[in-house]
């Protein structure tokens, strides 16, 4: 179903970006340049911010080193009362951010409102972390002595984000960050600058009020130039970047060769297994939104079903008719389940991807087309194909919704099939049965950092460390242990003996 009736003017969509952005403290006027940026719900601009050059991100990481060495020797439950606060004030201005959200990535409300939760979730959880950053006494060989690992902040962090989380993903490692003592500088999507000064906005209000220096988050708004100058400063000891795994490919070497350090959350292709005792009812609800939400733009979303031979068709009437009645439309609009594509870009990547499924021997089932009377904008019909084999189209990331169904005969076909693929980011089951989920989620089955059992491929909680293998960059942030990305362990040992034995029985006596 496609609703074309509640569209806003140009003026419209800028006017409620400019009062969401002032909501949550952006002073426009100290941003205004010619970098003109065009929102994916109309297609018209909604933005004209001034860049930075690479100067800049210089600067800027310099003042972040200098608070650095302040802010480290702050106690950590300190630095977790500012982040429980900058979550306070995130709950505050949850809608505000979210529209925000709405406006530059296009993502329906509520996506875009669970966006802003997690980020305020992550808070709630770094905030426990605060009183958690816990070491390992082990015992020594030698006598009158102890082993200790402690853990220390490390530096400067740069996070690079994307257009289809443009203020989460900031959030996940930022919060962290902070409780481990660390500062942060962002390089946000191009596409989503708004969004990323409003997030940045807000944590400097809880800055400002816990009394510390608003060098700790810093914004750098900008091109390849500015990404490429955070990447290669000496000064920023991680790079933690999300994007496409080309863009992966020349980040890791160039941090690599300063020896810095890398966290990578790159591409997805991800599968969900649909085995023949699936309850197939809650099969198609997890598939719809884990392969429709975002308009498929997230690096988690369900491009390949894996169905078995006896229940493929069944599978595919009712993927294919549950599209159908998928709302098309503006996302800012109550009740729009598929809101635009980012730009013409990816437009053309969804034609050129379901031309080339198609010369394939694929069979379009559902979907498939520009949805006309959107002006400039790109939205499109989510599409179902049906595939005789994994071909060198499904094995490609194309970031759209685009969901390929293919079939298998044995649990061990499915898996082969599910690994056949470069990235390794997301995985589901869907069966009743325990054996085949256990093997599943076994050294032998999923080689995916996420492995689910009767649930989608996305929508991932921030208790669990998030990220992914191969392509994917084996990267892990949010929960978990991720933390300790964002801190250097250190060995100590204690002697209390008197005396001074060496250790594996070495003597060297004076």
């Amino acid at each position: 179903m496609t609703d074309r009736t509640t569209l806003p003017t140009a003026d419209q969509l800028r006017t409620q970006a400019e009062e969401a952005a002032r909501a949550c403290g952006v002073e426009l006027a100290a941003h205004a340049g010619d970098q003109e940026r065009r929102s994916p719900v109309t297609g018209t601009v909604v933005s004209a911010l001034a860049w930075a050059c690479a100067d800049d991100v210089a600067a800027a990481v310099e003042r972040a080193h200098e608070a650095y060495l302040s802010f480290r020797g702050v106690p950590a439950p300190a630095r977790g009362a500012l982040v429980k606060r900058w979550g306070d004030l995130l709950t505050e201005h949850k809608a505000d951010l979210g529209r925000l959200v709405s406006i530059e990535a296009g993502k329906v409300t509520s996506e875009a409102e669970g966006e802003v939760q997690e980020m305020i979730d992550i808070c709630e959880f770094a905030v426990g972390l605060s009183r958690q950053l816990y070491g390992r006494t082990m015992t020594s060989e030698r006598p009158g002595h102890r082993l200790m690992e402690t853990w220390h902040p490390l530096g400067v962090v740069g996070v690079i984000s994307a257009f289809n989380f443009p203020v989460a993903v900031w959030s996940w490692n930022t919060a962290i960050a902070l409780v481990c003592g660390d500062p942060v500088v962002w390089k946000p999507s191009e596409q989503t600058p708004l969004s990323a000064l409003a997030a940045a906005a807000l944590l400097d209000r809880a800055l400002e009020e816990q009394g510390f220096d608003r060098s700790l988050s810093q914004v750098v708004l900008g091109d390849r130039e500015v990404g490429a100058a955070l990447i290669d400063h000496p000064r920023v000891a991680l790079v933690s970047a999300t994007g496409s795994t080309r863009m992966g490919r020349e980040v890791g070497p160039r941090v690599a060769q300063r020896f810095g350090r890398v966290l990578l959350e790159l591409g997805g292709n991800n599968a969900a297994v649909v085995a023949p005792s699936a309850d197939l009812d809650l099969t198609t609800r997890g598939i719809v939104f884990a392969a429709a939400g975002t308009a498929g733009q997230r690096c988690t979303t369900m491009r390949r079903v894996i169905a078995h031979t006896d229940i493929v068709d069944d599978v595919v009437d009712r993927v294919a008719g549950a599209y159908r009645t998928l709302t098309i439309g503006n996302p800012l609009t109550e009740g729009t389940l598929v809101g635009p594509l980012v730009g013409r870009p990816a437009f053309e990547a969804y034609e050129q991807a379901i031309a080339d499924a198609v010369a394939a021997g694929g069979e379009v089932v559902a979907g498939g087309t520009r949805v006309d009377g959107f002006g400039d904008a790109f939205y499109v019909e989510p599409t179902v194909i049906r595939m005789p084999e994994q071909t060198e189209v499904v094995e490609r990331e194309t970031f759209a919704p685009i969901l390929y169904v293919m079939s298998y005969d044995t649990l061990d076909e499915a898996i082969a099939l599910n690994n056949a693929v470069p990235q390794g980011l997301s995985s589901s089951i869907f069966t009743q049965d325990q054996a085949e989920a256990e093997i599943f989620m076994s050294a032998v089955g999923s080689d995916c950092g996420i492995v689910n059992v009767n649930i989608g491929t996305s929508g991932a909680e921030i208790g669990g460390a998030f990220g992914g293998e191969k392509e994917t960059g084996g990267g892990r942030e949010s929960g978990s242990d991720a933390w300790r990305a964002y801190m250097r362990r250190a060995t100590n040992t204690v002697n209390y003996s008197g005396q001074l034995p060496l250790a594996q029985g070495v003597t060297f006596d004076l």
